[in-house]
């Protein structure tokens, strides 16, 4: 009795595994191959078959382990923060001055800029994971659905993680007439997944998409980032990441992605900026691993690199993806921001605004955080000039 008790739990388990693994296939997209392959490894960042970056992510693995047993009390809100909902009429008219933003909540937001609608990093499912039932989960459902967006023109999307790239959303999205503008690599998850081949450009860095309107024209870059790209836990590196930089006819935006500091920001300020709104990533970092994402003090740092004008801090507010307390890279950064004096855009989700026109407020509450004394978030190998 009990040997055939356990013979059904061991069946029982195992094609509860291959029914997770079905579930989670697809999801994790699709390598590359053909001509979309040899694209990529014409890229100055390809190396020894996967993109790398000029300097190497540090990482301690038993330390960032080690971290997640000790985090933060305050990692989620209690409840659901404040969130705005705009109406759906509030994008039918264009910007007074040329550029309107509104924040999702972690790196989605829609981008308004002289008559042009980019959509950054959308992610509207519940979970960033593979599988619907398991995975970090929004604190809110998204402050816009999908339908009620205005036409799109182009959907940017950084690289393939999950926090960042979501199938759900990409299916949903099918039926529009967007093109999707990524690095190299990612067009053959899009693909896979749907999207047809003549709506989808690839790019390597400094490689550049404009959109025309009459006679309006928008360029959209994407820039270097220090990060990475994996879905399936085996195909690290086998697609390209990076920022975006939109620039049009007198207005000018900076999105940096998912990225620590590194040297080549200070050549996008050269060679690109500068820029009227920078929106850089501020949350979901540790010491433990501080070349994958830049944290907030170096965010403000990155911001001045890239020669910003108004900063909108992205990356927080939306998922447990660290340790840390969920308020504190918005307390770093709008300490460290006004420290050197500059200028920062802290919207609720959802709430639209321009900058130079909107008054920043604070609308999260206050909760224990950890100072940058407390816990250094510093990138490696960027140059101790660099660094000071």
């Amino acid at each position: 009795m009990l040997r055939r008790a356990l013979k059904i739990l061991g069946t029982l388990l195992v094609a509860s595994f291959f029914g997770l693994l079905i579930h989670a296939w697809q999801p994790m997209g699709k390598n590359a191959t053909g001509e979309r392959l040899r694209r990529m490894e014409k890229s100055v960042a390809w190396q020894n078959n996967h993109f790398e970056n000029p300097q190497p992510l540090k990482n301690d693995m038993v330390g960032a382990m080690a971290a997640m047993f000790k985090a933060s009390k305050f990692v989620a809100p209690e409840g659901e923060p404040p969130v705005a909902h705009p109406d759906a009429k509030s994008f039918d008219t264009d910007p007074p001055s040329g550029l309107r933003v509104t924040w999702f909540g972690h790196s989605a937001t829609l981008v308004e800029i002289e008559g042009f609608r980019i959509l950054t990093d959308p992610v509207f499912s519940e979970r960033t994971s593979p599988v619907s039932f398991l995975g970090p989960r929004r604190w809110y459902a998204p402050p816009v659905a999908l339908d009620d967006l205005p036409v799109i023109d182009a959907v940017v999307i950084s690289h393939d993680h999950y926090d960042h790239l979501d199938m759900r959303t990409i299916i949903a999205m099918r039926s529009w007439k967007s093109i999707f503008i990524v690095p190299l690599g990612i067009g053959a998850n899009l693909a896979y997944w749907g999207i047809p081949e003549e709506r989808i450009v690839e790019l390597d860095w400094w490689q550049e998409k404009s959109l025309t309107q009459g006679a309006k024209v928008l360029r959209v870059v994407l820039t270097p980032a220090r990060h990475a790209s994996g879905r399936m836990g085996f195909d690290y590196g086998k697609k390209l990441w990076g920022g975006f930089a939109l620039i049009g006819q007198k207005k000018r935006l900076y999105y940096s992605g998912d990225t620590g500091l590194f040297p080549a920001m200070k050549d996008i300020g050269r060679r690109l900026g500068p820029f009227d709104l920078t929106m850089i990533e501020v949350g979901q970092y540790h010491r433990t691993w501080p070349d994958w994402h830049i944290g907030p003090e170096q965010a403000v740092k990155a911001h001045l690199w890239v020669h910003g004008r108004t900063l909108l801090p992205v990356h927080w507010g939306l998922f447990v993806l660290a340790a840390h307390g969920w308020t504190e890279p918005i307390e770093r950064v709008s300490k460290e921001a006004q420290r050197l004096k500059v200028a920062i855009a802290t919207p609720k989700p959802g709430q639209s605004f321009e900058p130079g026109v909107f008054i920043s407020e604070r609308w999260w509450p206050q909760v224990e955080w950890q100072t940058a004394v407390e816990h250094p978030i510093i990138s490696s190998q960027v140059g101790p000039d660099n660094l000071r």
